[in-house]
């Protein structure tokens, strides 16, 4: 059940450090920031059975999106930590180390590059973008940033919740 608390807290945290990272590019840079809206229409396609979007903006929306698209991000969060702590087990929780966790946070981005981005109209790695090699670099930045989280979470939680 602790190792269970330490996922969710690192996930958490992990994953608002990624947000953080997405507001001070768009207040301090003008960069747009992620609209989780379209992930969670992204989603809300999937019952229905429409898996790949040729641009999902224009796809009908779906009732909620945004939340969905919220709850969706952080709950992946929250399993590439479980994948973290999978792989550094319990001596990695009782001392987190910057390098494992960079590792998975940059990792994690296979996920949009190879299913998010070309199921919502993006192409794979974002190569139907405008400017695909600025996408893939913020889309790196923005995991390499989980994965400072993902350290940063773990030595948080190794505080609150102790060891």
């Amino acid at each position: 059940m602790e190792t269970l608390l330490f996922i969710l807290l690192i996930g958490v945290a992990a994953t608002a450090a990624m947000d953080a990272w997405s507001l001070a590019r768009k207040t301090l840079l003008g960069l747009p920031a992620p609209d989780f809206a379209l992930v969670g229409r992204w989603l809300g396609h999937m019952p229905r059975g429409r898996f790949r979007h040729h641009r999902i903006a224009e796809a009908t929306p779906i009732a909620s999106e945004r939340a969905l698209g919220w709850a969706a991000h952080y709950l992946i969060g929250v399993l590439f930590a479980a994948v973290l702590v999978g792989l550094g087990g319990p001596a990695w929780l009782a001392r987190p180390t910057l390098g494992l966790a960079l590792a998975v946070g940059i990792a994690t981005v296979a996920a949009p590059f190879l299913v998010m981005q070309p199921g919502m109209g993006a192409g794979l790695a974002a190569r139907r973008t405008p400017r695909p090699w600025l996408a893939r670099r913020q889309s790196l930045l923005n995991h390499a940033v989980f994965g400072l989280g993902l350290y940063g979470g773990a030595w948080v939680a190794q505080w609150v919740i102790g060891g």
